[in-house]
């Protein structure tokens, strides 16, 4: 295959103090060099890792390492590590550890060059491999074939106009510190969603139990919940007709997928949405259309995901055949609280068990109408939705602060590793 030769020029963002430095025009292969030091100290299995695309250098599954390891390649701290079938899709990872691992004799093992003045920065490296530019290039280099295959020789072609070290380190330092800074607002979703669970644990009653663990005051003194399945309630419970997908366009009405639903919150994203034109006079539109308070469930593929329509919901919008509708008008239900009810952990083990193959089955009108619910009063529904609503908010506000983040690193990288066309 024909590589495609590609060139990372100046950066069109430059901190003051390096504003008309010079750069060097250099191929990878002249900073870098590929390492094949075999694993002739004896390093033991449990030394041997593999290159994640999300998490890096982990721990190999011990199955699939080799009784004989004396082949194993040698990764030094610093040293990058990949995949060459998957260097293509993002696998590729540098070791921060001071121990010497292990990775597949398959892998391909390279070090930045160790020159003062000339050499590049692992910081560097480290960020500039998660640019479009290098995306660019590994993505039409190697040696072709069903799944490409790009080696060290494939990717040291790569062409870097390379800043001095000191500059290097400044760029390396100022995408460090906001990767930190993504980092801890990542964890911080991730406490408030953990959070929430463990509250609806306590909010719901266990599984065989008529009263949850915790009560706000004012209720404490009501009676236990009443048991009853969702049928006894009378509702309207419907799922869209098959074959819209035809009727897919740039324009029309909302088409709401499974996708559009998330198992962190009943809110309905629709950043990824789809929109239908309806066949003029089909009935099934006017059927299935979503009504304010409508809860929907997932009942194919990854089932029993819960979404609420809630206010703000633009109309019209419509579902289809893999989303369950359930309509709730009798005034005693809070349809936001049993929205949140069928997406606790008990609610969804029974949706899993109620299908033979798990959440990769189907499940029926009938099962979902089946589905046992616990109701207190409906102020308490009310207050305990409410409730859940505003940590729901909290987790929204600070996963848009994430989605920031996110968007300002990716303009800095943009701005910071520009492909050619760019400059």
């Amino acid at each position: 295959m024909t590589k495609k030769k590609q060139t990372a020029t100046a950066s069109n963002l430059r901190f003051p103090e390096f504003v008309g430095q010079n750069r060097r025009e250099v191929r990878l292969c002249e900073v870098t060099s590929e390492s094949r030091v075999r694993n002739r100290d004896g390093l033991p299995a449990k030394a041997v890792m593999g290159v994640s695309k999300v998490l890096g250098i982990i721990p190999m599954e011990e199955r699939v390492v080799s009784s004989d390891i004396t082949r194993y390649k040698v990764v030094k701290k610093n040293w990058f590590a990949y995949n060459p079938m998957r260097l293509n899709i993002g696998s590729i990872a540098r070791w921060h550890g001071d121990e010497d691992i292990l990775v597949s004799p398959d892998y391909v093992v390279f070090r930045c060059v160790d020159e003062p003045e000339s050499g590049i920065s692992p910081d560097y490296l480290d960020q500039f491999r998660q640019s479009a530019l290098w995306d660019a290039f590994v993505s039409e280099g190697g040696d072709g074939g069903v799944r490409i295959r790009i080696y060290y020789q494939d990717l040291a072609q790569l062409k870097i106009s390379l800043p001095t070290p000191a500059e290097q380190q400044k760029i390396a330092d100022c995408l460090t510190s906001l990767d930190e800074l993504i980092a801890s607002q990542g964890e911080k979703v991730k406490a408030l969603k953990s959070y929430k669970r463990g509250l609806m644990q306590q909010l719901f009653p266990r599984e065989g139990e008529a009263l949850p663990q915790f009560r706000f005051p004012e209720f404490r003194t009501q009676p236990e919940w009443d048991t009853l399945r969702i049928a006894e309630l009378k509702p309207f419970v419907t799922s869209g007709s098959r074959g819209w997908a035809a009727y897919y366009a740039n324009h029309g009405s909302l088409f709401v997928r499974i996708t559009n639903l998330s198992r962190d919150s009943i809110s309905l994203d629709l950043t990824d949405s789809k929109f239908v034109n309806l066949p003029s006079g089909s009935s099934e539109g006017v059927r299935t259309q979503l009504r304010t308070h409508d809860i929907l469930i997932s009942i194919t593929a990854d089932i029993g995901i819960v979404g609420y329509v809630d206010d703000s919901f633009p109309a019209p919008a419509y579902i289809n055949q893999h989303i369950a509708l359930v309509r709730f008008e009798n005034a005693k239900v809070c349809s936001k609280f049993v929205a949140y009810f069928l997406s606790s952990d008990d609610v969804q083990r029974q949706f899993r068990l109620s299908t033979d193959n798990g959440t990769k089955a189907g499940m029926n009108l009938i099962t979902v109408q089946s589905t046992p619910l616990l109701l207190p009063t409906l102020l308490e529904q009310q207050r305990i939705a409410s409730f859940l609503s505003s940590i729901d908010s909290q987790i929204s506000a600070e996963a848009q602060k994430l989605d920031v983040l996110k968007t300002h690193r990716k303009g800095l990288m943009q701005r910071l590793f520009p492909l050619p066309e760019e400059v």
